[in-house]
């Protein structure tokens, strides 16, 4: 019997759902951009969304996240909705940024989500500043920032684990290590095997989980956050996947080895914990075409709902943007 982490069978199928909804919402963006529908490049979390997902499931509402642009899962987690996923993609007045920023550049601070920026380990000192913000207040809350492996080859990505392992900070750097920093392989950017044996050099713990599992990941996050929450500390936590797609879609991967994907397709993160909710008893027939069901509704009125949704007005292009 699989080890499900004391979660109750609603909230183990709710991982499922943001699981199918993360990928269903993605592969609708792609069929979206081959028709030439979409504003900008499109960069999905296709075979990686038991990171985003699993670990956005151990955080308190209260707590931080500073997203990446394959975490769409820890989006829809903390609250983002379809219909505002696919506004953004589509360039709409009714997205997040309401059309006046990039279609992964979003985010909610009020909903604890810190837009992403494109440089991939810019949000990193940013989280590690919430983080100090919480210690001067005093506030028992953690952020979280999301990387990717090319990412821990920044400076950015040192300076923020070195300031937030000297003081202590109560935040956790969460890496998609999907084996490719867009088309450069790991053994060409790093000498060590694991982004996780970075930690060492800074005093700090690592984890290094199978980032196809979301309750693994789970488990790891939960964890380094009651950790993190009662003066632990940061935690690295590397979670070992696969990109299946190209690093956007204009990209067809071809440097990857056919090989290495085939590999990886057989550890589908959601056939995945299908199988495991099935052997639970949790994942009944009806649950899984109920979920199924709500999953294709969701995104068809999101589709919808973004498509009849009016362009921006280019007289307030400037609104939001300039402090007075």
């Amino acid at each position: 019997m699989a080890d499900l982490h004391g979660l109750r069978p609603d909230d183990l199928l709710k991982i499922y759902y943001y699981l199918r909804l993360t990928r269903g919402s993605e592969d609708r963006v792609i069929r979206l951009y081959r028709q030439g529908r979409i504003f900008g490049g499109v960069y999905v979390s296709n075979g990686q969304e038991a990171i985003s997902v699993g670990s956005a499931s151990a955080l308190a509402p209260e707590d931080v996240t500073a997203p990446s642009h394959r975490d769409l899962g820890a989006n829809y987690v903390r609250g983002v909705t379809p219909r505002e996923y696919f506004a953004q993609y589509l360039g709409r007045a009714t997205s997040p940024t309401r059309g006046r920023d990039g279609n992964v550049h979003y985010g909610d601070i009020k909903r604890g989500i810190i837009a992403f920026i494109s440089p991939m380990a810019d949000l990193l000192p940013v989280a590690t500043g919430c983080a100090l913000a919480f210690k001067i207040r005093r506030e028992p809350r953690i952020a979280v920032g999301y990387f990717g492996d090319g990412a821990s080859s920044r400076g950015d990505f040192h300076e923020a684990v070195n300031f937030a392992a000297v003081l202590r900070l109560a935040v956790l750097f969460i890496c998609n290590n999907n084996q490719y920093a867009y088309s450069t392989p790991l053994d060409r950017q790093m000498a060590v095997p694991h982004v996780a044996d970075r930690a060492k050099a800074y005093g700090i713990p690592a984890v290094i989980v199978d980032g196809n599992d979301a309750l693994a990941v789970y488990a790891a996050t939960k964890a380094a956050a009651e950790r993190a929450r009662t003066g632990g500390g940061p935690t690295l936590i590397e979670c070992k996947t696969m990109r299946m797609r190209g690093h956007a879609e204009h990209d067809d991967a071809s440097y990857v080895p056919p090989r290495l994907l085939e590999e990886w397709r057989a550890k589908d993160p959601i056939q995945r914990l299908e199988r495991t909710l099935r052997e639970a008893g949790v994942l009944t027939a009806a649950a899984e075409e109920r979920i199924a069901e709500q999953v294709a509704r969701e995104i068809e009125d999101a589709v919808q709902f973004a498509e009849q949704s009016p362009l921006p007005d280019g007289g307030g292009v400037t609104q939001g943007v300039y402090a007075v």
